[in-house]
Parts: structure tokens; C-alpha cells; sequence
């Protein structure tokens, strides 16, 4: 029983971080293509160590560079583990749950240290209203993607479990 409650978490749970995935890695895009499309304009004038860096973010601070690289990188990385692990999830055996609870380890951290960056640039000072919105989805998909990791390992703990007697549930 305890199986199927986690079985049914961990799908809802990867439906969401799909659609939460999907928006940050919008976003983050968009931040790119803004500041790869700006920066000629706006570096010219920076001194050289400023100038050095290939893409010059005209919003936000010195931390939003670092944040909207780690974020579209979080963003690919937990959309492709989503998919996958709507795919393990659902076929729910040992195998499936032990790739599936790798895979959202290694998204948790990269979304964890997103997460990180997006609270730096919250400390440092004012952003835009579209770096505003991908720091907070960023920290809710965080959240979403922990609870996650606990049920699926949950999950795995339900279905390596010996059984005894060698029988059944």
C-alpha cells in the first residue's frame, strides 16, 4: 500500500517539475539570447577584465550570469530526467526506481546550487521582473524536486525490501 501512495507522489511530483523544468529553461533562454544580443552595445564601454567574458548581462547584477548559465543547465537536466522518470516510475520495479533515484540526485544538486545563486542575487540587490520569476521558480522547483527525491527513494526502499518467506505482497 505504502508502495502505490509513492508511486502516485512521484508521478504528480514529475508532472510538475516537467512543467516547472520547462519555464526555467524558457526563461533562462531568454535571459541568454537578451544578454548575448546586448552585449556588444552595452560591454563596449566596461573596462577589459568586464569585457573579457563573452556574454555581458545588461539586467540584473554580477551574480546573473553565473545564475542564468547554472539555471538553463538545471532547467535541460531536470526536463530530461522528468521525462525519463515518468518512465521508470511507471513501470515501478528495482532496476527502473534505482535509475530513476540516481538521476534525481544528480538534478536535486544542480537545482540546489541554482537555487543558491538565485539567493545570492536576491541578497545582492534589484533584478528585472523576468530574472525575479525564474529566481522564484527556480527555489519552488527545488522544493518540488527534493520531495520528489524522497519518494522515489521511498519507492526504492519499498522494492528492495526483502520479503519473507520468500513471498509475495
Amino acid at each position: 500500500m505504502a508502495a502505490g501512495g509513492s508511486k502516485s507522489t512521484a508521478t504528480i511530483l514529475l508532472i510538475l517539475n516537467l512543467v516547472l523544468y520547462f519555464v526555467v529553461t524558457v526563461i533562462a533562454s531568454w535571459a541568454i539570447n537578451h544578454g548575448i544580443e546586448r552585449t556588444h552595445e552595452t560591454a563596449s564601454v566596461l573596462s577589459i577584465p568586464a569585457r573579457i567574458f563573452p556574454i555581458y548581462f545588461p539586467v540584473g547584477n554580477m551574480a546573473t550570469g553565473f545564475f542564468v548559465l547554472l539555471a538553463l543547465l538545471a532547467g535541460v537536466v531536470g526536463m530530461g530526467t522528468s521525462l525519463t522518470g515518468l518512465n521508470n516510475v511507471s513501470q515501478w520495479n528495482g532496476p527502473n526506481l534505482f535509475a530513476a533515484a540516481d538521476s534525481s540526485l544528480v538534478t536535486l544538486s544542480l537545482t540546489i546550487f541554482a537555487m543558491g545563486l538565485a539567493c545570492k542575487e536576491i541578497q545582492h540587490g534589484w533584478t528585472g521582473s523576468y530574472l525575479r520569476t525564474l529566481e522564484v521558480i527556480t527555489i519552488v522547483v527545488s522544493a518540488t524536486q527534493l520531495f520528489y527525491t524522497v519518494a522515489i527513494h521511498a519507492g526504492v526502499g519499498s522494492v528492495s525490501r526483502p520479503r519473507p518467506y520468500g513471498g509475495r505482497v
